[in-house]
Parts: structure tokens; sequence; C-alpha cells
């Protein structure tokens, strides 16, 4: 199976990782070791439990043996005294077959004068006896001696004082066959793989099951003669052994201070088991690292790949992907935490996306500079801000706060805004502002009559939102829906700004408005004023900015461009304002000196005009509208395009003008004398493309 490690990259991944591993393995690994320590000791301690059974088992028979042989010299001196008397008790003795051989190995008897009567084989030379021993025997105890002879197998004797004797004792003496004394003894008392041996009281081997128990330091059997029983640690060339003793004692009996039994068993072969276990927990704990191992890997990977998902959804989220979604189906905490984020994201991007509506209403709001822009950029954006069904936007004009006018958008888009007369009810007011934040109408009884033709698409319930500039109702916003359930906290407050916004432009727009106004009246009070200076031209700069406005329409000229034809209309003569009254109402032909100044009006209204920077894109229209088309005009002579088209409209509306009026060196002329004029000097003084358009007027105006 193959496994993907790409979590280890993560610093959480290897961080889990780590964890794992050590939460399972530390544990197991510390059970080992632990398990491996308490198997050695127990090992051990069974092995030297074991052993120490042994000794006794072997130390009992071996006293037992013992005590058996000195029954047999009990019975011997039995037989003796049963074929003496007690004058004679040696004059008569068993015959040698009364000793038996497995027994014995040598027998005889000592007289107190020294003469030996050999009973049974040939005795070695015995040594004689020290006081403690001779006050020993003569207590009728036995006396069990053991003699090492360099090269020899040790020589075991037990010697009894001969009862009957008053005189000097004579002397029995045994030499014990070591066959009889330790026979099966290593497989009788040792446990299986131990192996024994004994040693008399200087510490000198009598028996040893194995060759290699020479090899027993001497501090060590200097400890044993010492002690009566214990354990040693021994070690021959590469071997290591458990090893216990047990002493026999044979002081009280026998004399002799006591042997000792010692036992051993390899510790390789003791410790066996252990190793056996060893080996079988490491496969375990291998095993166990890899099942780990395998489970670490599966549930990292579980908990990290929603992990990996939510990190990588957060960063989309920081990156303004404000659709990024997290798809998790672990059924744990992980999958409710992607269910939150997805909610959150959800949450994320319908405030962004209100946000930048609100922003683009914001924007188109406060740049529109009337209120019909205003309506409409609101409406055509409120379906992607608010999930409503239909929404409208009421305004009142400023003389009539009862009456007005209701933009409906049926389908919350561009394409569909209506507009209804509405009409306000004093009740209806009154609710509006005794609410001026807003009002939620729910359509379960009737709609107030101003929400009739909204309600009409069955809507279920209403937000309404007075709109109010200085302090005074100027509309309001209302939106409707089919679901009540679709209306939030989040929508309210939004709508609240949106109709907080709505009131800024209206009173924005509105001051706009009464700025224009004041400046168009500005403009005709001035342009008044600039014909009141002479009787003969009342009304003339109206007259000529009206005909020109007409031909820059039938021209199809822009609004910009209608709009500053409009202003230099009502100011092309200003700069008649330095010529005198004199010369202006003078009745007769005007002398070249008059006239020269008279051709200057033009540049004198120029210069008027040239402090106003609101109005520098029409001086132009002032500056030249006496050119003629063919540059026989002034001031400067400019001819065809060269001159800007409003002064070419202005120039025949001009002399339209001044020619079908009354002036005070000519009276007025006709119609058609004036209209045939103008068709004369279609290319000459006249802009022919202005000559056509003030004709195609002419015709409307006739028809």
């Amino acid at each position: 199976m193959k496994l993907d490690r790409a979590f280890l990259r993560s610093k959480v991944g290897r961080r889990f990782f780590f964890l794992f591993i050590s939460c399972a393995l530390i544990p197991i690994t510390i059970l080992a070791a632990l398990s491996y320590y308490r198997v050695t000791e127990e090992l051990e301690r069974q092995s030297k439990t074991r052993l120490f059974q042994g000794t006794k088992s072997a130390g009992v028979l071996v006293f037992e043996r013992l005590s058996f042989l000195n029954g047999e010299i009990r019975e011997f001196f039995f037989d003796v005294a049963k074929l003496n008397s007690p004058l004679n008790p040696l004059s008569t003795l068993p015959p040698k077959e009364t000793f038996n051989h497995d027994l014995f190995s040598a027998v005889e008897l000592m007289t107190a004068n020294g003469n030996c009567i050999p009973l049974l084989g040939t005795m070695q030379e015995v040594p004689s006896l020290t006081s403690s021993e001779a006050s020993h025997l003569n207590s009728g105890k036995t006396l069990l001696s053991t003699l090492h002879a360099p090269g020899q197998p040790p020589r075991i004797l037990m010697r009894k004082r001969f009862p009957g004797s008053n005189a000097e004792p004579a002397i029995f003496t045994a030499e014990i066959n070591q066959d009889y004394l330790l026979r099966d003894m290593a497989e009788t008392a040792c446990p299986p793989m131990a192996e024994m041996c004994i040693l008399d009281h200087s510490g000198k081997m009598l028996f040893s099951s194995h060759s290699d128990f020479d090899s027993l330091p001497a501090n060590t059997v200097s400890s044993m003669v010492h002690v009566p029983a214990g354990g040693v640690n021994w070690k021959h060339g590469d071997q290591e052994y458990f090893a216990v003793f047990w002493s026999i004692f044979t002081k009280y009996e026998f004399f002799t201070p006591k042997w000792i039994v010692v036992m051993r068993e390899p510790r390789d072969q003791v410790l066996a088991p252990r190793n056996d276990f060893r080996n079988s927990f490491i496969s375990v704990l291998i095993l166990a690292f890899l099942v780990v191992l395998l489970l670490t890997f599966k549930q990292i990977q579980r908990n990290l790949i929603p992990l990996q998902k939510l990190q990588a959804g957060t960063h989309g989220i920081a990156n303004r992907h404000l659709k990024t979604r997290v798809s998790v189906k672990s059924g744990d905490e992980f999958e409710e935490l992607a269910d939150a984020f997805n909610a959150m994201a959800d949450r994320l991007e319908k405030q962004f996306d209100a946000m930048g509506t609100m922003n683009e209403i914001d924007r188109s709001v406060l740049s529109a500079l009337s209120t019909e822009k205003i309506v409409l950029a609101v409406l055509a954006r409120l379906g992607g801000l608010f999930p409503c069904d239909c929404a409208g936007l009421a305004l009142f004009p400023r003389s009539d706060d009862t009456h007005g006018e209701l933009y409906i958008n049926t389908e919350c888009s561009a394409k569909n805004i209506r507009m209804e007369s509405i009409r306000l009810i004093p009740g209806e007011m009154q609710t509006l502002e005794a609410h001026p934040e807003m009002l939620i109408l729910s359509m379960a009884g009737k709609a107030p009559e101003y929400l009739a033709s909204l309600s009409e698409y069955g809507m279920k319930t209403f937000l309404v939102l007075p709109v109010t500039v200085n302090k005074k109702l100027s509309g309001f916003m209302a939106l409707g829906y089919l679901n009540p359930s679709a209306l939030n906290d989040e929508d309210r407050i939004h709508a609240r700004q949106i109709a907080d916004q709505i009131a800024v432009a209206l009173s924005s727009a509105r001051l706009i408005e009464d700025l224009e106004e004041f400046g168009w009246g500005t403009l005709y009070a001035l342009a008044r004023a600039i014909d009141a200076k002479s009787p003969w031209t009342a009304g003339h700069s109206e007259r000529v900015t009206s005909l020109s406005l007409q031909i820059g329409t039938i021209m199809k000229l822009s609004q910009k461009d209608l709009d500053n034809l409009h202003r230099a209309g009502l100011l092309h003569d200003i700069g008649k304002l330095g010529i005198p009254p004199e010369i202006l109402d003078k009745p007769g032909k005007l002398t070249e000196e008059e006239f020269a100044l008279m051709r200057k009006h033009p540049e004198f209204g120029a210069k008027i005009l040239e402090p106003i920077t609101a109005y520098r894109a029409i001086i132009p229209l002032v500056l030249y509208h006496h050119e003629n088309y063919d540059g026989g005009g002034y001031p400067e002579g400019l001819s065809g395009e060269r001159i800007p088209l409003g002064a070419r409209i202005f120039a025949l509306a001009d002399v339209y003008d001044a020619l079908i009026s009354e002036r005070p060196y000519r009276h007025a002329m006709e119609e058609w004398e004036v209209l045939g004029y103008i068709k004369s000097g279609a290319g000459g003084e006249f802009d022919p493309k202005v000559v056509e358009a003030f004709f195609e007027i002419n015709k409307t105006r006739k028809a």
C-alpha cells in the first residue's frame, strides 16, 4: 500500500505525526523495557529459588546418607556386643561380609595399643586425632573428616569410639564410598540444566558434576565458608552462571563444621525465555510500529485534508475570492467547521456584494444632478442589494408634500421602471413622519393608498423608509417581499443607509437645481439689462437664444453644446455695454469712427466674460458671432469651419432677429424679404448647413 507523505510538509502534520508516534511507541517501548527487566528479574529469582531448593534437597539427602552410615556403624557395634562379653568386647568380630562395599570402601578398628584390625578393604594412613576430636569421640558421637592429597580424590572418613572399653578406647574408622554418598545426587536434587558440587568446611572440593567447578574464585569460596547460604555471580570464560550455596550443618553430630552444597545454572539458559520474549516483543514492537504508522498516516490524512481545504478556503477569502467554498464530509467537527466556514463565506460574499452595490448606488446617486437620475440609479440597483420582489421610490415636490410621483420597479431591474402619481392622506403622512427610520407593514389588512400600486403584485410585507430633506418629508423608499422571512436586520440597516443617501442626493440635486435656476435667472436678467440699454433691442437676446437653440436641436448638438449655446445666446451682445447709447440709438448712418467702435463690441464681450472661469467655453461664441462664413466678418475675419459652430448659428439668428425688428435707422423688413436675404447669403455670410436647419424650422413653424 502506498502512503501519501505529502502531509509531512505541513508543520501541523509533522507535529501530529510525531505526537501520535510518540504517544504510541514511547509507552510500548517503556512497557517493553519494564517487561524485559521484570522478566529478567523474575527468571533470575526463579532460577535462584530452584537452585536454593536443589541445594537444600541435596544437603538433606547427603545428611540423611551420613546419618544412615552412622546408623550402620552403630548396628555393627550392636552385633559385636552380642558376640562378646563385656570383659572382652573385641574377642570375636563379625565376618568381613558384614560391611557393604557399596557403603564403605575400607573399614578398620584401631585398638588402644595401636593394633589395626582391618574389617573391610585396605585403609590408607589415617591422621591421628586432635584433642578436640578425641573429646568429641569420647562423648559417643561420630567424627566426620575429609582428607585431601594432591592428585588423589578426597577421602571421607567416619570415626567412632568403640563402646564397652574402660581403658584407652578402640577407634572404629570407616572410609565412606563416595559413589554411595553422592549417588544420583545431581539427578535427584539438581533442577534441569543445573550443575552442583559439594565443598567441605575448608572450601575444598568433595564432589562436582562438572570439571570447571574448580574455577570457583578463591574469594567466592572464602565467602561461602563464612556464610551459611547465599548467591554468587560466577563467570568462567565466556560463560556466566547464576550460583547459590547452602551449608549442611554437621558440627553437632559429626564435629565437622559444615559441608557446602553449591549449584549453578548457565545465565544464558536461565534467561533463554527472556531472549525468546525479547525476540517476540521486538517483532510485536515492529508490528505495532507499522500498525501505528499506518493508522497515524490515515488519521492525520483524515484530519489534515479537511484542514488543508479550510486553509485553502481561508486564503481564497483573504485574496477576495469570495465565492470560495469548502466541501468536507468527515462526519465530525471538521464538517461542522466547514459548514460554518461556508456560512461565513456566504455572509461575507453577500456583505461585500452589498457594499459594492451600495458604493455603486452611492456613486450614482451622489453624481446625479437631477432627481430623475437619482431615482433611476437607485431602482436599477436595488435588486442586486436586497432580495426584494418589487421596489418603489416616491418623491414629493417642495411645494406639495401630499402629491408626488411613485417610481415602480416590479422586477428589481433597470428595464421595468414606470411612474405613477400618488397622494398621501393626512393620516398616512402622520404615520410616515412618526416613523422616520423605517416602517414595516404587513399586508394582512388593507394596504395604504400610497402602496396600492405595489400591493397589486401580491406582496406580503413592505419595508417603508421615509426620506426627509431639511426635516421635511420629501419621499419614501418601499421594498416589497412575497416571503416575509426574507427581510432581515442587515437588509433593514442597508436600506436605511440607501434612504439616507437618497436624502443627501436629493438635497444636493435640489441645491444644484436652485443654483441652476439662479444662474439662468441671472443670465436672463443680465440679457434683459443688456437689451434694456436701448429701447430698440428689448428682448433681442432672448429671441436670438431661442432661435439658436432650435437650430442647434435640428443640427443634433449635444446637451452640453446646447447649454453653452443657451448661455452664449443670452450674453452674445454683452459687449454693447461698452458702446455709448448715442451710437446704439443713432437714427442715421454711423461715421467710420462710430462704426469701428461698434464693431468692437464682440471683443468687449469676450473681455467682460474672461474672468469667469465657468464661461470660458462660451467666449469664442460671443467673440466670433459676427464672423462671416466667407471670411468677410469681424473681428478676425475667420471663415468656414474655423468659425465655431455656435458662432455660425448666432450669426444667422442675430441677423434674422435684427432684420425683422424695428431699428432707429430703418424699419423692420418683411418676413419673406428676410428669408430671401438669408437664403441668398448661404455660403457667403452664412453657413449653408445652418441656413438649411433654419429653413427646416421655418417650415415647421408655417405648418
